[in-house]
C-alpha cells in the first residue's frame, strides 16, 4: 500500500474547505428563509433554486474539491477527470435541489424531511464517490466498507439536518450557527470518507490522462466567484421584485407610495406651476371674490306705492 496525504499543504486546504462550506451553507439558509416567505409557487421555487446552488453547488461541492487539492500520493501522479469532476457537480446541486423542493413546499413534517434528507444525502454519497473516481493514479484505489457506510451515514444525517434548518431557523444568529453545524457535518462526512480509501501501487508508475490538481484552483476559483456573484444577484432581482410587484407579477400601485395629505404647500405650489396663465387670471379673480364679506340675504324689493290721484278743485255754479 502506498503512502496517502490528505494534508498536502497544511491546515490551509480543511480550513479553506469549511469556510467554503460555511459560506454556501449560510447563503443558502438565507435564501429558504426568503422562499418560505413567498406568496406564490414560482417565487419559492426560484428561491428554493437559488439555495441549491449555493448549498449544493458551493457549500458541497467546492468544498470537496477544495478539501482534494490537499490530496497527494507521492509514489504516484494525481490527474482528475474532468467528466467525472462535472457531473459530480450535478450530482450535488441536483439532489440538494430536489430535497429543498420537497420540504419547501406542503406542511412541515417529520417524515417529509427524513425522506428527502435520504434522497439528498444519497445524492452527496454520489456526488463524493464520483468524484473519487475521477481521480486518476497509477494504482488501484480500496475502501473500507465500515468507513464507507459511516461516511454514507453522516452524509445522510447532514442532509436531514440541513433541510430541517432549511424549513426552521429564523435569523440571522440561528442563520449562522445553523451553518457552523452545516459545514461541520459536511467536511467530516468528506474527511471520513478519505480516510476510508488506501491505494494499491501498480508495477510501474506511469502518468494517466487528466488534469493536475493545481490546475484546478484556476476553475475551482471561477466558479466559487460565479457561485457567489449568481446567487447575490439572482437574490437581489429576486428581492426586487417582490418588493415592486404583487403576487401575480404585476407591478404594485400605490404600496409604497405615503398616501399624500388632502393639501399640502408642495402641492399647491406644484398645482399653481402648471397653470396656465388665464386659469391663473380666473383662480385670482375666485380667489379674490372668496376673500370678500358675501352679502347678507336679499329681501324682496317692496312695492312702491302708488302716487295719490290728483282730484280737480270743485268749481261753483255762480
Amino acid at each position: 500500500m502506498a503512502d496517502v496525504h490528505h494534508f498536502t499543504y497544511g491546515a490551509y486546504n480543511p480550513i479553506a474547505a469549511y469556510l467554503l462550506a460555511f459560506l454556501g451553507s449560510f447563503l443558502g439558509l438565507l435564501c429558504t428563509a426568503r422562499a418560505r416567505d413567498a406568496h406564490n409557487r414560482s417565487r419559492r421555487n426560484r428561491w428554493l433554486a437559488i439555495a441549491a446552488f449555493a448549498i449544493g453547488g458551493g457549500g458541497i461541492w467546492l468544498m470537496h474539491f477544495s478539501a482534494m487539492l490537499g490530496f497527494d500520493v507521492p509514489a504516484s501522479p494525481v490527474r482528475y477527470d474532468i467528466i467525472h469532476t462535472l457531473l459530480s457537480l450535478v450530482f450535488a446541486v441536483m439532489t440538494v435541489g430536489i430535497g429543498l423542493m420537497l420540504v419547501g413546499h406542503g406542511n412541515r413534517s417529520v417524515g417529509r424531511t427524513m425522506g428527502a434528507g435520504l434522497l439528498t444525502g444519497t445524492g452527496v454519497i454520489a456526488m463524493h464517490y464520483t468524484g473519487m473516481e475521477g481521480i486518476r493514479l497509477s494504482a488501484t484505489i480500496h475502501y473500507s466498507p465500515v468507513l464507507v457506510v459511516a461516511s454514507a451515514l453522516i452524509a445522510i444525517a447532514a442532509c436531514t439536518v440541513a433541510l430541517w434548518f432549511a424549513i426552521s431557523v429564523r435569523g440571522w444568529a440561528k442563520v449562522t450557527g445553523a451553518a457552523a453545524v452545516m459545514a461541520f457535518a459536511v467536511c467530516g462526512m468528506h474527511y471520513t470518507g478519505m480516510a476510508a480509501m488506501s491505494i494499491e501501487l501498480h508495477p510501474e508508475a506511469t502518468s494517466r490522462g487528466g488534469i493536475r490538481p493545481l490546475t484546478m484552483l484556476v476553475p475551482i476559483i471561477l466558479i466559487t466567484t460565479a457561485t457567489i456573484v449568481g446567487v447575490a444577484l439572482s437574490a437581489l432581482q429576486a428581492m426586487t421584485e417582490e418588493e415592486f410587484t404583487d403576487g401575480a407579477g404585476t407591478p404594485k400601485r400605490g404600496v409604497h407610495a405615503e398616501t399624500p395629505p388632502p393639501w399640502s404647500l408642495k402641492q399647491a405650489s406644484m398645482g399653481a406651476i402648471r397653470l396656465t396663465p388665464a386659469a391663473r387670471a380666473v383662480a385670482s379673480s375666485r380667489a379674490a371674490a372668496g376673500s370678500r364679506p358675501s352679502p347678507g340675504p336679499r329681501s324682496s324689493p317692496r312695492p312702491s306705492p302708488s302716487p295719490a290721484p290728483v282730484v280737480p278743485p270743485a268749481t261753483s255754479g255762480s
